[in-house]
């Protein structure tokens, strides 16, 4: 099944954006995408639904997913927590069979796939499993979502060192909110320096754009045109 796992090099960095726009733009190709947040922590309690992500939402949205949020989102709990944490905190461990029953149905009624983690790369799921090995569990090619930010160096060659060594592919690496009109000289050199020194392609420096809320379901034309081109030659 061809797609992506996003991932990223810390929380809060627009994972969520990234892959909604990701699903919004293989949905553009002509092509059935599936949408899969596996694990989500910080979840809302509703009245009717039980507990919900709102990524999850956000992303059955960009891909117009007919997929029940519980297909989506089989595993869900409600504290800002790392999976292990909350799984051991509320006493419900992390349940594989429905992980892997979701990924099953979701495959068979898609294209192409793209699936969201929780956090970073190496974030525990449970005593066993980190999100890489759920990513090598579905035998997809990594997207690592990064800040500009000055100390984006660090974090990412990290992620990446530690995808490697795990036998993982990467697809893409995104820097994410990049603000042109006032970055830094850090921020304006640290994807060249990612680049050269992970030995990968340029990374794709995704622009901020107010125009994306996650809240309404909207991404920002500017993210959009940026990822188009990958997309577009990762689907032909």
């Amino acid at each position: 099944m061809p797609g992506w796992f996003i991932t990223a090099t810390d929380t809060g960095v627009g994972k969520t954006v990234i892959a909604g726009a990701l699903a919004m733009l293989v949905r553009e190709q002509g092509l059935r995408v599936a949408v899969f947040k596996p694990v989500a922590t910080g979840c809302r309690r509703d009245m009717r639904l039980g507990l919900v992500s709102e990524d999850a939402e956000f992303l059955a949205h960009c891909a117009e997913s007919d997929a029940t949020l519980e297909t989506i989102n089989p595993v869900r709990y409600g504290g800002d927590l790392a999976p292990l944490t909350a799984a051991e905190h509320t006493r419900r461990p992390v349940a594989w069979d429905a992980i892997d029953r979701s990924w099953g149905q979701l495959r068979a009624s898609s294209e192409w796939v793209v699936v969201e983690g929780a956090g970073g790369l190496l974030v525990p799921i449970d005593r066993e499993h980190s999100m890489a090995d759920l990513a090598k569990r579905f035998d997809l090619p990594l997207v690592i979502v990064a800040r500009p930010a000055l100390g984006t160096i660090n974090h990412t060659l990290l992620t990446i060192e530690a995808a490697r060594s795990r036998g993982l592919v990467i697809a893409a690496v995104v820097i994410n909110g990049y603000r042109p009109d006032s970055a830094t000289l850090a921020e304006e050199t640290n994807p060249d320096v990612i680049a050269r020194l992970a030995r990968i392609p340029m990374p794709l420096i995704v622009p901020f754009d107010a125009r994306t809320d996650l809240r309404q379901g909207l991404v920002g034309e500017a993210v959009l045109q940026t990822l188009r081109p990958f997309v577009q030659r990762a689907t032909q």
